[in-house]
């Protein structure tokens, strides 16, 4: 399979990923496996009728949580099937009880869940898992290359769609806060501690709002509608990351050094 090319890291790499992004991706997503994955789902997935089918295909399921970000689950089977079958209208359904939005999302994309309509027929609903999967997997062979391009080729294909939703602000920066990786280049792009996530949630909503505003003079999650807007988030966040790495390996090569001259 192609690898995605980051030749060096930081602002640098960041910018070679962007420039090369079509011709790279293009030669990604025209991979055997991938093509052989992707074609397997819209040829299988039409027949499902039950979750209970579905978490019984591991290569559909390969495709689907990869696509949501949520290949760590992937031997959690029962767990994705409760996730579908209680589907996302009532309040206390399951999927509605993480702060991690994108298992309401692999919910709802379905439409198993009472009250809802099965979309697995849709040609619409094919096309999207497909599209989705290809985007996340090349992030994910990217941050096999460098993290950091990882989060920041996530947070480019989904801060926009997350400005423009049609719900409060706080409700966006819970999003953003459930969402592992928004959250992590969030907590990096504002320079906050490893030990953040341990503080009452409210407490953190209000340091989130209090740095966006320091920031970008808002703290309105709507200002990521313009792309400018979340390269700048971008910028931030991979440089002080990689000032974050300097200063790592400069204190061991500091400490590695006295050591040696003691």
């Amino acid at each position: 399979m192609f690898q995605p090319v980051v030749p060096f890291g930081g602002l640098g790499g960041w910018r070679f990923l962007q420039e090369t992004y079509d011709s790279q991706f293009k030669a990604f997503t025209e991979s055997v496996q991938l093509q052989r994955d992707t074609d397997y789902f819209r040829e299988t997935i039409g027949s499902i009728e039950t979750p209970e089918q579905f978490v019984a295909d591991r290569r559909l399921m390969t495709v689907t949580l990869g696509a949501f970000g949520l290949e760590a689950d992937i031997d959690s089977r029962y767990f994705i099937r409760k996730i579908l079958e209680e589907g996302t209208t009532n309040d206390d359904a399951l999927a509605n009880r993480f702060a991690d939005t994108r298992y309401a999302e692999l919910s709802d994309a379905f439409g198993f869940g009472p009250g809802e309509y099965l979309k697995v027929g849709e040609a619409t609903f094919v096309e999207a898992i497909v599209d989705r999967y290809e985007a996340t997997s090349f992030e994910i062979a990217a941050g096999e290359q460098n993290e950091s391009m990882r989060f920041a080729l996530y947070a480019e294909r989904e801060m926009s769609p997350l400005a423009a939703e049609d719900k409060s602000n706080d409700a966006k920066w819970f999003t953003i806060m459930g969402e592992p990786p928004l959250r992590q280049l969030f907590e990096k792009a504002f320079n906050l501690p490893s030990a953040f996530g341990q503080i009452d949630i409210d407490q953190q909503l209000s340091v989130f709002k209090k740095r966006a505003k320091q920031e970008f003079g808002t703290d309105d999650i709507s200002q990521f509608s313009d792309p400018q807007k979340v390269q700048d988030l971008i910028t931030k966040y991979i440089v002080r990351d990689q000032i974050s790495a300097f200063n790592t390996n400069f204190s061991s090569n500091a400490i590695a050094l006295t050591l040696l001259q003691g």
